[in-house]
């Protein structure tokens, strides 16, 4: 026999073995025409509150609504008893709806009570929440004799008001018999409870009464209490009291409050000073985002209370006389609230499901079922039914036990009441989306084929493509519980039609999409960043690469907004281009291109930035004045994308050029503060332009002129020099000081001089120009020179003394004894004896040899005999130089003369000698005549054989592309200019060097290569082309066939006929049309 505990582990067991055989519900869709043909137990769609209040003056509407299949019907009960609508003339009922409406005649009181709505169809029940209906209440306050309060100052007050009951409770406030607010404080504040405490009564108190007033809601009336009136005996001196609590009262209280309301603690206090209030918690921190300290301290206010805001909470009350605490417990009770409400089941015959009703609250609540409206265990007993506390498990269920099931869990402070459905459905599968659908992909996307579907139990489906195969699921396809088939990377040989099969007990139905796979759209050649000056034109590349099939639409943004474009406007769209002409800075910002199909789009960015000449400074100021400086400020202007590098200071002054600007400094980009160094006796005015990478600003406005004070003149004249422009001066001259260096009026120039090396006294002479000629000097003498320049304000430092030479004369005296040495073929050593400088009568500048090719040795060869010269500048007692570039083999003469820096002086002693052979120059011309199977080679003698030639030799080898064959070489004697070379066949060709010989040896060497074969035909006709006797036989030619025509000419004019026998050789018709003369017509 089994034990109790064997029952319990088998039951344990079997519940277990039950939960795990659970399905998830059916999921019924949206789906219009299944939510018609569904059949469906009721659901409670709207209903009115459980505390229901209601304002007397207006008719009562008790909603309850439902939805069902077929339409519910509704019926009340009040009191927990049938409440027949029909019977009662005020109430009724709305059409096709629970809804009751209740007029206002008569005594809305009589209908104060707990009503509940069911509503039935023919597959269940479903009830609303019991609705408490009451009426407001707003009663008068009653009348009331309030005698004058006395009250010494300095002691506290509590003005009650205990407003009359009312529904719900008023608001309470006060007021003075003027209608005005009860000004509040930290000494006079209002409690919870509408109460007036004072914490101390000052003698101002008394010049005003108080009366409390309550604000009914729902009636918007507000009833007034008898005003208080206060008398307070004055004290010369008010005691300090230590705090007492006027509310709570005592040491500690306790409070309880609901989870998710608001806990109010109030401690007020009596005491002088008026005392202030703290709050804290045993043991925690107060929750800083749920806390509000109020009115003056003295209430906190706990928003959305949970269970750990449990605990002690204490109140102190100080002032300098003292403290007290006040403790109060606050216990945290809860409704019931829900942890896993019941929802509606749909299950197909033979299915099992199950209901959960699970819900907490502070007492723990107790959970009843019930079955359309009726307590569970009165119902009628379903074998196919469990209940196990706050689950019902179903299995197995059947066609015919749906039914609405109820759950109400409960305690001390409220209750929670749930309708769920449990609906048994069987229905053939249905497709839900919209048939033969075309689906449009990009290659290589994740692809959704959607095929939404809906039966009971639910079908079964399956994908197929093309009509064939197995099911499509794994590897390249994933198949969801909803019906979707995913296709994790589209390809083109997935293109296609896809069948999806929905299939159940009670039948099956399929549905079709073609799904076409397309290439991505992809901008091939994106926009770049550009940097571009204003006024130029922009171009911004988008060259798109699409399906063929798709037609694709390119549109322009600009900052994320659309262009425009107009024929005549600075933009243009062309194919793959955007130019933007004449770019302003306007014109800045984020191109984006956008390549658009009807199924993707590619988009592709770049910034244009449009840089220009900086905006001229402005603002300009002169600061700290002194002799020679000021300061300068400008502030710079707008950069134009391009960073300033310089500031040019420019400057104008109006006595020695008026109008015109000048460079006076440029300073560094970073800067807008300069200290401008400045000449004196100048009237300045300054102006100052930005330069950046795209070029100068234009000049900022001219600052304040600024005039500096005269000085002597600090600059030395430059360029101080003398020399003679004849034999007998000395031209001395300078260069004058700029018109920022005269420092002063009447500038001029005292110039000093005298012979060197000699005690002589300095000669000067003062003028304002720039140049002094002193005359009657000797030939060729130095002299010491110097100057300084001199204004009304005084001189300059003298400049240093420069030496300078009077005129020069022409040379007296001639080299001697010129001579050549060590004479070769292009060059020659030449020797000669120097001059006494003193007949240089000058600066010694050269010894100058003239030189000229006279004849060449050879007989017959014209030479040309142009004078040549070459300089040599030596001091040394032997002197001697080499004359090179000379030509071989020729016959040359020289003289030589010194020269200064003026004039030449007379000639040397001529000298003649011969230069020797060279190696000879290149061929005058080398040509190659190609004929067939021969290569005729032809040349001529150089132009500057350079000695006797005594041969040539002729080099050669094969060419391969860029390969060479062997070279080689065949000499010639000096007579022979032409030569003829076999070929070993058409299409060799060679290269040949040819080079002229002399006793020295080989010359320059003249290479050429042959052409190829059909280059050397085409050249072979034309040189047999120009040839004399081939011209005379083509002139023979013509000459005959003219004869030959004028000939033909003569015969045919005389009539046109001529015997058969002189054109016997002419085939004839087959009829012989001839005339009796024994000729025939010429047809």
């Amino acid at each position: 026999m089994w034990t109790q505990e064997r029952w319990a582990a088998l039951a344990v067991l079997s519940i277990i073995l039950l939960l795990s055989k659970v399905v998830a519900p059916i999921e019924v869709p949206l789906d219009p025409k299944i939510q018609q043909e569904l059949k469906q137990p009721p659901t409670i769609v709207k209903q009115s509150l459980k505390d229901y209040i209601v304002d007397p003056r207006d008719n009562i509407i008790i909603e309850c609504e439902a939805k069902g299949t077929p339409v519910p019907t509704f019926l009340w009960r009040r009191n927990g008893k049938f409440f027949n609508v029909g019977k009662d003339p005020r109430v009724t009922m709305r059409s096709r709806s629970g809804t009751l409406e209740i007029r206002s005649s008569g005594k809305p009181e009589d209908y104060e009570g707990e009503y509940q709505c069911f509503a039935s169809n023919d597959f269940g029940t479903a009830i609303s929440n019991k609705i408490l209906l009451r009426v407001s209440k707003s009663p008068l306050w009653p009348k009331e004799v309030l005698e004058p309060v006395v009250v010494r100052e300095g002691e506290s007050l509590v003005l009650p008001c205990n407003p009359p009951p009312g529904l719900p409770p008023p608001e309470t406030f006060w007021m003075d018999s003027s209608i005005m607010p009860i000004i509040q404080d930290k000494r006079v504040s209002m409690g919870l409870n509408g109460d007036l405490f004072f914490s101390n009564v000052l003698a101002k108190d008394a010049n005003t009464d108080y009366s409390c007033n309550a604000r009914f809601e729902f009636t918007h009336t507000i009833q007034q209490k008898n005003p208080y009136t206060l008398k307070v005996l004055t004290t010369r001196n008010v005691p300090e009291t230590q705090p007492t609590f006027l509310s709570p009262k005592g040491l500690s209280s306790s409070k309880i409050v609901l989870r998710g309301e608001q806990l109010l603690l109030e401690c007020i206090a009596a005491g002088v000073p008026s005392p202030n209030i703290n709050w804290n918690k045993k043991g925690a921190e107060l929750p800083s985002k749920k806390v509000k300290i109020e009115n003056f301290g003295k209430t906190l206010r706990l928003l959305n209370v949970s269970e750990e805001d449990s605990g002690d909470y204490v109140c102190m009350a100080s002032n300098k006389m003292g403290s007290i605490r006040h403790s109060v417990e606050v216990q945290v009770k809860a409704a019931p609230y829900w942890l896993d409400k019941p929802t509606n089941l749909v299950l197909a015959p033979d299915e099992n499901g199950r209901l959960v009703c699970r819900a907490r609250g502070n007492p723990k609540p107790t959970v009843q079922w019930l079955v359309n409206g009726e307590p569970i265990e009165s119902s009628l007993p379903n074998p196919n039914r469990q209940v196990l506390g706050d689950t019902i498990l179903f299995h197995s269920v059947q066609i015919g036990s749906s039914a609405v099931y109820q759950c109400n869990a409960s305690n001390e402070h409220g209750y929670l009441l749930a309708n769920a459905f449990v609906n048994i459905l069987d229905m053939a599968p249905r497709m839900l989306g919209p048939k033969n659908q075309l689906i449009k992909v990009i290659e290589n996307n994740r692809t959704f084929l959607d095929c939404p579907f809906f039966g009971s139990p639910l079908p079964l489906l399956r994908w197929f493509k093309n009509g064939l195969g197995s099911g499509l699921d794994g590897g390249h396809y994933k198949l969801y519980y909803n019906g979707t088939l995913e296709i994790k990377q589209a390809r083109p040989e997935d293109q296609g039609t896809y069948t999806c099969v929905a299939s159940n007990i009670l039948g099956k139905m399929e549905n079709q999409v073609r799904l076409e796979v397309k290439e991505p759209t992809r901008i091939v050649r994106a926009p770049e960043h550009v940097t571009q000056a204003k006024g130029t034109t922009v171009r911004f590349d988008c060259r798109v690469k699409h399906d063929p099939s798709l037609p694709v639409t390119v549109t322009w943004l600009k900052d994320d907004k659309p262009l425009s474009f107009t024929w005549i406007g600075r933009f243009r769209k062309d194919d793959e281009i955007l130019t933007i002409s004449n770019v302003n800075p306007e014109d800045a910002g984020t191109y984006t291109c956008t390549a658009k199909t009807e199924i993707d789009e590619h988009s592709a960015s770049a910034r244009l930035t449009v840089i220009g000449r900086p905006d001229p400074p402005q603002d300009l100021e002169l600061s700290d004045p002194s002799a020679r400086s000021v300061r300068l400020t400008w502030v710079p202007g707008n950069e134009n994308n391009s960073p300033v590098t310089q500031f040019l200071v420019q400057f104008e002054e109006d006595r020695w050029e008026p109008g015109k600007w000048q460079n006076l400094s440029i300073f560094d980009g970073n800067l807008n503060s300069v200290n401008l160094q400045l000449s004196p006796f100048v009237n300045y005015q300054f102006r100052v332009i930005a330069i950046n990478a795209v070029g100068q600003s234009q000049p900022s406005l001219p600052s304040a002129r600024y005039q500096t004070s005269g000085a002597s003149p600090d600059v030395v004249p430059s360029g101080l020099e003398g020399w003679g422009s004849k034999k007998n001066n000395m031209e001395i001259t300078w260069q004058a000081l700029k018109n920022t260096e005269r420092n002063g009026p009447n500038l001029r120039y005292m110039v000093s001089w005298r012979r060197k090396d000699t005690e002589e006294e300095w000669n000067n002479i003062t003028t304002t120009r720039t140049k002094h000629i002193i005359h009657n000097t000797d030939t060729y003498v130095p002299y010491e020179i110097k100057i300084q320049a001199i204004n009304d304000f005084g001189h300059s430092p003298e400049s240093n003394i420069v030496i300078g030479y009077s005129g020069e004369d022409k040379p007296s005296a001639a080299p001697t004894e010129l001579r050549v040495s060590k004479i070769n073929s292009t060059k020659v050593n030449v020797h000669w004896v120097p001059v006494d400088p003193s007949t240089v009568n000058g600066e010694f500048k050269e010894y100058k040899l003239y030189y000229w090719r006279e004849a060449s040795l050879i007989k017959g060869l014209k030479v040309n005999k142009t004078k040549l010269h070459k300089g040599f500048f030596t001091t040394a007692e032997q002197p001697s130089g080499i004359l090179t570039e000379l030509f071989p083999y020729s016959k040359y003469k020289m003289y030589m003369v010194v020269a200064n820096r003026e004039y030449e002086g007379p000639q040397s002693n001529p000298v003649e000698f011969y230069t020797k052979e060279g190696e000879p120059g290149a061929p005058k011309y080398f040509r190659i005549q190609r004929h067939t199977d021969v290569v005729h080679l032809k040349w001529d003698k150089p132009l500057e054989p350079n000695g006797v030639l005594i041969g040539y030799t002729l080099q050669y080898h094969t060419v391969n592309g860029t390969q060479a064959g062997e070279r080689k070489a065949q000499s010639f004697p000096p007579n022979v200019t032409e030569y003829i070379m076999n070929l070993p066949n058409r299409f060799t060709r060679f290269k040949f060097y040819l080079a002229a010989r002399t006793q020295v040896g080989a010359g320059e060497v003249y290479a050429v290569e042959s052409p190829h074969f059909a280059n050397e035909a085409y050249k072979e006709q034309e040189d047999i082309a120009t040839q004399g006797w081939f011209i005379g036989l083509m002139c023979a030619v013509a000459l005959l066939v003219l004869i030959l025509l004028i000939v033909c000419f003569i015969k045919r004019s005389r009539g046109g006929k001529y015997p058969v026998r002189d054109k016997k050789d002419l085939p004839l018709d087959s009829v012989d049309h001839k005339d009796h003369d024994g000729s025939f017509d010429y047809q």
